[in-house]
């Protein structure tokens, strides 16, 4: 823009506000204002949820040393890879990360396979005692599942069917210490967050027409046909936030790991005991009973943390087209 045009365009804008009796600057300042403030605040949540991982990030790079100093804050004077290697034979992270992946995995498509049938038959059909079992759907998300532990401890712990297993074998099965009570539980959608999961796809699926539905039953398709071909696939974005969702939260379970997977190693059980296998492993190395400094476990708990967390971060960049569409599509239609 040349110096004539800026400045007849800055003459433009007094005119325009003088005519206009000062509403234009009024109307120019409060916008910038405006922006000025969503800065702030946009920049301040970034910082408070970005500066606690940048913290860990910067840990796990120092030595010990650099823990204690009051001259390092967030730039590692001796740095080092070390914590890292530490914190991988500690927490046995090949064979835990394997475990995990397969557990989360197989766990997360159980769930939103049973979740997207029972959501989607809570969004167009009726059957006797309908809003009854939403509700219990609902108290599902709202009760804590430690409330019944023990009724779940005790349930698989002497597992039967009718007495049948009794009957044959003398005594009931003990499912403890297995995935397959955890299995039976997602398939029976009372897993980790099913509830939740269920609701979300029932509300995504009571907003998508009914005529589509009709034109394809006019078309010859039977209801399970219909399903798949027609409702499934406009279902991608929101089964891949409940995916996303299912998977994180079985990644970083400890209730329901330790409740039936206790002789399954898996990443987030191993993050919990890191601190007990560092001393025990430095007991072994120096022969006596001297223990970490607090510091240092911190740093290795902050490297072991940030190692649990970037295969969620890799998953979510794959995922996040699907993920976003699917936040986007339920602030139009919900």
């Amino acid at each position: 823009m040349t110096k004539t045009a800026a400045t007849h365009k800055y003459s433009n804008f007094w005119e325009r506000n003088r005519k206009s009796n000062g509403y234009l600057l009024r109307k120019v300042v409060m916008d910038a204002a405006v922006r000025i403030c969503r800065f702030i605040l946009l920049f301040g949540m970034c910082f408070m949820i970005l500066q606690p991982i940048f913290n860990k990030i910067s840990v796990s790079f120092m030595e010990e040393q650099d823990l204690y100093n009051p001259v390092v804050i967030a730039i590692p004077e001796h740095f080092t890879t070390e914590n890292y290697q530490r914190a991988a034979e500690l927490m046995d992270y090949s064979h835990s990360l394997v475990n995990s992946l397969i557990v989360s995995l197989t766990i997360a498509v159980l769930q939103i396979t049973v979740c997207t049938l029972v959501g989607y038959g809570f969004a167009r059909f009726e059957f006797p005692l309908k809003k009854f079992w939403f509700a219990c759907v609902l108290m599902v998300v709202i009760v804590p599942p430690q409330i019944i532990s023990t009724s779940l401890h005790l349930h698989f712990r002497f597992f039967d069917i009718l007495g049948i297993f009794e009957a044959v074998t003398g005594s009931p099965l003990n499912l403890r210490g297995s995935i397959l009570p955890y299995y039976l539980m997602s398939a029976g959608c009372m897993g980790l967050k099913n509830g939740l999961y269920i609701y979300m796809i029932r509300q995504f699926f009571r907003n998508i027409p009914k005529e589509l539905e009709e034109a394809a039953y006019v078309d010859g398709c039977g209801t399970l046909k219909t399903f798949i071909r027609i409702m499934l696939p406009d279902a991608k974005p929101i089964l891949t936030s409940c995916f996303l969702f299912a998977f994180v939260w079985q990644w970083t379970d400890g209730f329901y790991s330790k409740l039936f997977l206790g002789k399954i190693s898996l990443v987030s059980m191993s993050l919990a005991r890191i601190g007990d296998a560092l001393g025990a492993l430095l007991q072994r190395l120096m022969g006596s009973k001297t223990m970490p400094s607090v510091g240092y476990v911190n740093c290795i708990t902050s490297t072991g943390t940030l190692m649990i967390v970037v295969p969620v971060l890799i998953l979510y960049l794959f995922a996040q087209k699907g993920f976003v569409e699917s936040l986007s599509s339920s602030g139009i239609k919900m």
